[in-house]
């Protein structure tokens, strides 16, 4: 029989919150990771050449397109130029090099009409779906997000098209937060939204550039996961930094449940 003296009082423990335990994270960057980005816009771009009755082969132009995207979104994450003004830049260029010299409006029209093809051709990538749900059977209690460099509205209307923006806790935009990939600030930041609800007891980064996702997820103390769908060979030093960091390299999301498995249960 317990006393009086030892037994609880029923105000103190009904003021004791109850803490969940803590459960792991799986974190994915979107473009060319969930959403065949690469490829809706190298259909993008050739559908929309035909429209402007531009000539030349498809794939220099996808190439050429390609080069101009990564020049001026670069730009954009540097604070250089808006998000339009990458947009038009990108345009304008495109243009003039086959030809067709733009303004600012006109840049902004064309790049808008090439949006509209790009946009139709959304998908996944095969192996997203399925990786994802193999994760919940590999990692039980595991929760998933998004960080993705862009602004919050134009990856949220991708999610919403796809149909898949339910299957994530949260999406952290580097658009909505003010700092961009690989900052540390911005996986901490994912990680700590999460953690408000239920403690993390360890986060993993999943995206397809190793310098930008990988390596600045490991930077901020995640395991970083390298998909290398193209077989890219990194430099010299990114190589090293990543083996160092324990960085995990996959050629396919088939791959992710087993390979972090291991590392998210430990």
């Amino acid at each position: 029989m317990t006393s009086s003296d030892d037994a609880a009082d029923p105000a103190e423990t009904a003021a004791t919150p109850t803490v969940s335990p803590a459960s792991p994270l799986v974190l994915f960057d979107l473009d060319d990771t969930l959403m065949a980005h690469r490829e809706a816009v190298a259909t993008g771009i050739a559908l929309h050449m035909r429209e402007r009755a531009y000539v030349g082969d498809d794939a220099p132009a996808q190439q050429l397109w390609h080069e101009l995207e990564e020049e001026h979104y670069h730009e954009y994450l540097a604070g250089r130029l808006t998000f339009e003004g990458q947009r038009r830049a990108r345009a304008r260029d495109f243009a003039l090099a086959h030809g067709d010299e733009l303004d600012e409006l006109a840049a902004g029209a064309w790049f808008d009409r090439y949006f509209e093809r790009y946009r139709e051709s959304w998908t996944l990538h095969a192996d997203a779906l399925p990786a994802i749900d193999r994760l919940g059977d590999e990692i039980p209690e595991v929760r998933i997000g998004i960080i993705t460099n862009g602004e919050l509205d134009f990856q949220l209307a991708k999610l919403d098209r796809l149909g898949i923006r339910e299957r994530f806790g949260h999406v952290i935009a580097s658009g909505a937060v003010g700092v961009t990939k690989p900052d540390s600030e911005i996986f901490e930041l994912a990680v700590a939204r999460f953690a408000a609800e239920r403690p993390v007891s360890r986060a993993a980064y999943v995206g397809d550039r190793l310098a930008t996702d990988a390596i600045g997820a490991a930077r901020a103390g995640l395991v970083g996961v390298w998909l290398n769908r193209f077989g890219v060979e990194p430099s010299a030093d990114e190589a090293a930094e990543a083996a160092a960091a324990g960085v995990i390299e996959i050629a396919s999301l088939d791959e992710l449940p087993a390979a972090l498995a291991p590392r998210l249960r430990g």
